[in-house]
């Protein structure tokens, strides 16, 4: 049977440590950054591409509704 005491000192509580030089360091930041770039490019289009889709999808409705109605009015006035 283990006691918590046990577990404490049994695993290690370190984690590697890397170094790197400032130009290196420079470097990773840059690519993280142009890979978040590109990330908010791409979810801007598909963003855009939504919208546009949304937004068709609503003016058919749209067209669709006013002819049920064009044709319901024009049957009551019979």
């Amino acid at each position: 049977m283990y006691s918590m005491f046990d577990l404490l000192f049994e695993t290690p509580s370190y984690r590697p440590v890397y170094v790197i030089s400032d130009s290196e360091m420079k470097e990773l930041k840059k690519n993280q950054h142009q890979e978040e770039l590109d990330e908010i490019k791409t979810q801007k289009v598909k963003l855009e591409d939504a919208f546009k889709d949304q937004l068709k999808h609503l003016e058919e409705r749209e067209k669709e509704v006013k002819k049920e109605l064009k044709v319901l009015s024009a049957s009551k006035d019979k």
